[in-house]
C-alpha cells in the first residue's frame, strides 16, 4: 500500500497514461494525489508535439478534471528561494521545473512520486520511486 499525500512529476502521470499498473494501484491506495502547474505546463507540451496530439490533449484534459492541480504563489516562491539556494551551496544543480515541483510540494507537506534520481539532491524533500 502507498498510503500519503503525493506530488505527481511527470514520468508518473506519463507511465499512468501508458497503462502502468503499479502506478495506478499506487494512486488509488493513496490518501491524497495533486499536480503542480509546472507539470501540467509540461504534460501539456509534450502532448502538443506528440503524433497523438488530440488524443493526448484529451486524455489529459480527463486528468485535470479528476485531480487537483496545485498552483504556485509566494509562499512556492519562497520554497523555490531555499532549494534553489541550498542546491547552489551543494553544488547541485537540477531542472528549473523540478525546483518548482520541489517547493509546491515543500508547501504542501505532499511526497513527489517520481522515477527521477534529481529530486534526491534536495534536503528535506521526501520522494517516493514509483
Amino acid at each position: 500500500m502507498m498510503a500519503g499525500r503525493f506530488l505527481l512529476d511527470t514520468n508518473i502521470v506519463i507511465a499512468l497514461n501508458k497503462g502502468d499498473l503499479q502506478v495506478s494501484q499506487n494512486i488509488q491506495s493513496s490518501e491524497f494525489v495533486a499536480l503542480s502547474i509546472t507539470i501540467a505546463g509540461e504534460l501539456l507540451y509534450g502532448a502538443r508535439k506528440s503524433e497523438r496530439r488530440d488524443q493526448n490533449l484529451n486524455q489529459l484534459e480527463s486528468l485535470f478534471q479528476s485531480i487537483t492541480v496545485l498552483n504556485c504563489d509566494l509562499e512556492t516562491a519562497r520554497q523555490y528561494a531555499l532549494i534553489k539556494d541550498a542546491l547552489r551551496r551543494k553544488g547541485r544543480p537540477i531542472p528549473e521545473n523540478d525546483i518548482w515541483i520541489a517547493a509546491l510540494a515543500s508547501q504542501h507537506n505532499l511526497i513527489v512520486a517520481t522515477r527521477d534520481s534529481d529530486f534526491s539532491a534536495i534536503p528535506n524533500l521526501e520522494i517516493a520511486l514509483w
